[in-house]
């Protein structure tokens, strides 16, 4: 339970909504401090939910300076809903974080990552932009399509065959052409914490798909990001917003088997923490995978709700290099100790995680296309 406190947030009014919220971690005896794989990975009290909160909400209230040192800990998750999970109020840590660091970037005092994030945002943007062109060119798409693909920044900047496969795999799965969009969702500007940008942003993109009949997300960040936070804003698409996985699971008799020497052994499937605990989507990718495989998928010891972070997210790899180097690690260490093998996921952020460190890692679509044969 929280103890009510009368004092305002003056200091950092715009945290004013979520004093409630703040409350309750900080009068809380920290019951959730093992969810939070920034604090396994970086054992300090400051970093543990309990912690973080505090430091937001003791900034807020004229308890402690608006300086670095007690900013920083608002940028040290990557916003993976863990913590709400094994809380008795679920409460809501994430979103309150991110408006922290709104609230702190307006103070001057972010991290370097995330200031540099925001400066260079125009530039992640254009690589986007650079990708739908390239995509515009495939024969599956028309700008008149009712069906858009929103590729995602993560992708796009990964330069490989992942967005073309997404793009015809969902033209052929739907039965007609797509339309590829080219504006970002604002997920980077969102954990960054520029919440004016990360908001006009979204009407930008609410905008460009108000005429599409729906909009196929193909990175689990990006649909977390429309499906929660611009709809807490009050930004919402006129068009149904839906995960890759969750449209191609819809048209699974179109699915055949694959024929891969990777996939006779272990196939590990890791949830990606905005499809899964963001957007409640476990089994569409399960299904997925199990009818390219014939089998069920493997999976990690700690699954679903209480699968671990890849330390992909909310900007933790700029913020916290290392302690996200550390994230990755621990979830492969636990992948070989389940017999290793594959693992595939459907987030951008996480296999990159994954790859970087030498892990036999594949993007659920990679297989979804070749299932559907257009690979």
């Amino acid at each position: 339970m929280s103890r009510p406190d009368d004092r305002p947030l003056r200091r950092l009014p715009t945290l004013e909504p979520r004093k409630a919220t703040l409350e309750r971690c900080v009068f809380c005896p920290k019951l959730c401090r093992s969810s939070c794989p920034v604090s396994n990975a970086e054992p300090r009290e400051t970093l543990t939910p309990w912690g973080k909160m505090s430091m937001a909400y003791f900034a807020a209230n004229e308890s402690v300076a608006v300086a670095p040192s007690f900013a920083a800990p608002a940028w040290a998750c990557t916003g993976c809903f863990g913590c709400r999970e094994h809380c008795d109020h679920r409460n809501d840590v994430t979103g309150t974080l991110f408006e922290a660091r709104s609230a702190l970037v307006a103070e001057g005092v972010a991290p370097p990552g995330a200031t540099r994030t925001i400066e260079r945002f125009a530039e992640r943007t254009s690589v986007l932009r650079e990708n739908a062109q390239q995509l515009a060119a495939l024969p599956e798409v028309s700008d008149r399509a009712g069906t858009a693909v929103l590729v995602g920044c993560a992708y796009a900047r990964a330069r490989g065959d992942t967005p073309a496969d997404a793009v015809r795999t969902v033209a052929k799965l739907g039965g007609e052409p797509v339309s590829v969009i080219d504006v970002c969702c604002g997920a980077p500007l969102l954990y960054a914490g520029d919440k004016k940008r990360f908001a006009q942003q979204g009407e930008m993109l609410a905008q460009v798909v108000k005429h599409k009949e729906r909009l196929v997300v193909l990175d689990a960040g990006c649909a977390s990001t429309i499906r929660v936070h611009l709809a807490e804003l009050g930004i919402g698409m006129i068009a149904p917003v839906v995960h890759f996985t969750e449209f191609a699971a819809r048209e699974l008799a179109k699915l055949e088997p694959i024929d891969e020497a990777w996939a006779k052994g272990p196939v590990r499937y890791h949830d990606p923490c905005q499809l899964g605990r963001g957007l409640g989507v476990y089994d569409a990718p399960r299904n997925l995978l199990a009818r390219a495989l014939g089998r069920a998928p493997d999976e990690f010891a700690r699954k679903r709700e209480d699968a671990r972070c890849s330390g992909g997210g909310g900007l933790l790899p700029v913020t916290m290099p290392d302690v996200a180097s550390t994230m990755a690690k621990d979830r492969l260490a636990e992948h070989e100790a389940e017999g290793g093998g594959t693992v595939v996921t459907a987030c951008a952020s996480s296999l990159r995680s994954f790859q970087k460190r030498g892990a036999n890692a594949v993007d659920l679509v990679t297989i979804v296309a070749k299932a559907a044969g257009v690979r």
